[in-house]
């Protein structure tokens, strides 16, 4: 079986899917059964984790049956994401994290020099981190250095829906990896998850491309097979481009040849 491995866990599941923007919980529940997804991503800041006696998003994910991955989303320096990242891990979320430190608020950039720093004391501490970072095969090169359990470059910004914006970077950044390559954020239809499987990715992390669409359940389950076929596909092998045609059937040997 073709299994995804990061630090000491192992998944059969290939997509990653968020809990932002769903019309209600019960949507975004059945949009993640759909999905065929394993880990879930959830916000600390934007979640009820001091009073559980009050309704939280919490109280919808299965955590018997999913994995959470607790994020830095809306944290502007690598102090404040550090402080979120301990905070999750104190209220019993886990000691994994999707590492979000912002540098711009318009774009959603990441600040990769603070991202850098907050890597590095997360590491120390103990933490497997998988750090949200631009598709700059150097600053992924240095993550890794930096201890992150998988690097997570983005396809296009966050949210955009204009998917893989620059393939030759997520090639090279796939070629030298050492660790899981997971294309986070930008990620429009089914056609960009399976792009990105395709060039290599060992996994796909997506919210708005589900939860906004039209149809988040059956955006879900498309999702799930996107994945599933483009990374049948890299496995594969593709053929060779050519310039001209390359007949299907040889023509050696047919009658009147």
């Amino acid at each position: 079986m073709d299994l995804l491995t990061i630090a000491d866990k192992t998944f059969t599941s290939r997509l990653i899917v968020g809990t932002g923007k769903y019309s209600s919980p019960a949507v975004m529940v059945r949009a993640h059964e759909a999905s065929g997804a394993e880990m879930i991503t959830v916000a600390v800041r934007r979640v009820n984790i001091t009073d559980r006696t009050k309704e939280s998003l919490l109280d919808y994910i299965d955590t018997s049956k999913y994995f959470l991955l607790p994020n830095t989303a809306g944290c502007y320096t690598a102090e404040e994401a550090v402080r979120t990242a301990r905070l999750g891990r104190e209220a019993g979320l886990s000691n994994w994290v999707k590492l979000e430190v912002i540098g711009d608020e318009r774009t959603l950039f990441p600040d990769n020099e603070q991202l850098l720093e907050a890597t590095r004391q997360l590491v120390r501490e103990g933490f497997v981190v998988l750090p949200y970072t631009t598709d700059d095969p150097v600053v992924c090169r240095k993550l890794e250095d930096a201890g992150a359990a998988a690097i997570m470059p983005l396809g296009a910004p966050i949210g955009s829906g204009l998917g893989i914006q620059n393939v030759n970077n997520l090639r090279i950044i796939r070629e030298f990896a050492r660790v899981p390559l997971i294309v986070d954020a930008g990620v429009g239809t089914a056609s960009d998850a399976a792009l990105a499987m395709e060039l290599g990715a060992d996994a796909v992390l997506m919210n708005t491309a589900i939860a906004g669409a039209q149809d988040p359940v059956a955006m879900a389950e498309a999702m799930n097979l996107a994945v599933r076929a483009g990374r049948f596909a890299f496995l594969a092998g593709r053929i060779d481009r050519r310039m001209y045609a390359n007949a299907s059937s040889p023509v050696a040997g047919l009658v009147g040849r």
